[in-house]
């Protein structure tokens, strides 16, 4: 059988590899992408961590978590233990700078083939395993790092985090993932835009009145908690990933799909957004946190039962922000950023709301039309538009939605964001990765917001689960005149 996009031989090194990014997404993503024979048995993934194991004893614990992250995938039994095969595990702890690192380089010697380094442990440690892998010659002409999320907790970090991985890989080399940006959904946004020279002509503030970005969650924090409790809404999500999705929408055409043509647009967005002054934060941003309710008619612990440290944590669970873009093109524009955990329903979504009509000629209009670019749990798009209703006496108008669902239109099986992202790094293609500056500029933006609630300035709001956060959130878009995207619809 050929061989689509099939990728050549390669190395692939992840530390941290007995975590549950690992078990969840990276060794369930290269399962899928082996069995869809975008590679072959001719590379090798290299697993290391600080457990004491045997190749053997890794690889049985691998296949129970590929039986339960890829279980389609995983029933093809052959397939399973052929990809297992290209599976060896080392033990190394990461953190001690002293540790042996002569077990692993009898497995790099190959210099011509390209060699992933993918960081799935604390930041604390990239710049460290950057530094040992270094100073023992494991970085190849041809290597590259995959820096994990969070790039640091605020500005200072970042860029002692950014340095510190510089000084041993050259930025070209240095591959900052957000899994956002490798959603189908979010990929899509490019094409809708600059493949539609009719939709783009009436993308700017002159059609536009504003914009939805939402990624809402029913669940909690469940086995996130220590690492969620010392992030919160406003890090975990808006700092990167809708701040990332916010670009995609807002930035100017790219002079081509190259990476810094399209890194370059992205950062032309970032410094556009308006800066948060502390005034600017106590009026345009909302932060909140989940107590007990109830979703789907079940009874639900609050944060702080979730946590069970026994104690009252002050971490936001909720964020909602409302922004504008400094450009000719979204001036007059606000737009709205919306993240929180335990809300009513799972989604994420993008609304774009246009402007109604100046003078109405029907006496019944409805509410201007918008476009939803649906992106989870499920790709769709969805236009709603008025029309003449048939049924009526008289020439009355409705809005009535044109919809296209990608599932259904496409009867393809989607990549898993990480399937694609996985790969591009193989492949040596960073347009879909974060470069340093973007990083930066990003928590430049936020840095502000954080510095205010330090001092208290924005009130922890409580909001029930199962609700669609705190009370306050639905008056940050009265002030415009409008309504969430939920609230249109009833």
């Amino acid at each position: 059988m050929a061989l689509v996009n099939h990728t050549g031989p390669f190395d692939f090194v992840i530390f941290g590899a007995t975590g549950d990014l690992s078990r969840r997404k990276l060794l369930p993503s290269f399962l899928r992408r082996f069995h869809a024979q975008e590679f072959s048995d001719d590379v090798q993934i290299i697993c290391i961590a600080r457990t004491a194991l045997t190749t053997d004893q890794f690889r049985e614990q691998v296949e129970t978590a590929l039986r339960e992250f890829a279980p389609e995938t995983a029933q093809d039994e052959q397939t399973l233990h052929h990809f297992l095969g290209l599976l060896t595990y080392v033990t190394l702890d990461a953190s001690k700078p002293g540790e042996d690192w002569e077990a692993l380089k009898p497995l790099l010697t190959d210099a011509e083939r390209p060699r992933v380094f993918y960081l799935a442990t604390a930041p604390s440690l990239y710049s460290p395993l950057c530094e040992a892998l270094a100073k023992h010659n494991l970085i190849s002409q041809h290597s590259r790092v995959v820096l994990e999320k969070p790039i640091g907790v605020d500005l200072h970090s970042a860029r002692a985090i950014n340095h510190g991985v510089g000084q041993f890989f050259p930025e070209e080399s240095i591959y900052r993932i957000d899994h956002y940006l490798g959603k189908e959904g979010v990929q899509n946004i490019l094409a809708l835009r600059f493949a539609n020279p009719a939709l783009e002509k009436l993308w700017s503030s002159d059609a536009i009145a504003h914009v939805q970005i939402t990624a809402a969650e029913t669940v909690g924090v469940g086995s996130r908690g220590p690492y969620y409790d010392g992030s919160g809404a406003l890090r975990d999500m808006v700092q990167n990933h809708l701040l990332q999705v916010l670009c995609m929408v807002a930035m100017d055409a790219p002079a081509s799909l190259g990476s810094d043509d399209l890194r370059n647009e992205k950062l032309k967005v970032l410094n556009a957004l308006r800066p948060m002054t502390p005034d600017m934060v106590r009026r345009n941003v909302i932060r909140g946190q989940y107590v007990a309710g109830e979703i789907k008619r079940q009874d639900v612990p609050g944060y702080n039962e979730d946590l069970g440290t026994g104690r009252a944590s002050n971490t936001e669970t909720f964020v909602a922000i409302r922004t504008k873009i400094r450009t000719a093109r979204w001036g007059h524009t606000p737009f709205y950023l919306r993240t929180g955990k335990r809300l009513a329903n799972k989604t994420t979504e993008i609304v774009i709301q246009f402007r109604p009509q100046v003078w109405p000629i029907f006496t019944n209009m409805p509410s201007p039309g918008r476009l939803v670019i649906r992106i989870a749990p499920h790709e769709e798009l969805s236009f709603v538009m008025a029309v003449r209703d048939p049924g009526a006496g008289g020439f009355r108008v409705r809005n009535a939605t044109l919809g296209m669902s990608y599932e259904n239109t496409f009867p393809v099986t989607y990549q898993d964001s990480y399937e694609r992202l996985l790969l591009d790094a193989v492949r040596g293609d960073p347009a879909l990765f974060i470069r340093r500056d973007e990083v930066e500029a990003s928590w430049q933006w936020i840095e502000p917001i954080l510095n205010s609630w330090r001092h208290a300035m924005t009130p922890l709001e409580p909001y029930p689960a199962g609700s669609w956060g705190p009370a306050s959130t639905r008056a940050l878009l009265a002030r415009d005149g409008a309504l969430w995207h939920e609230d249109m619809l009833t």
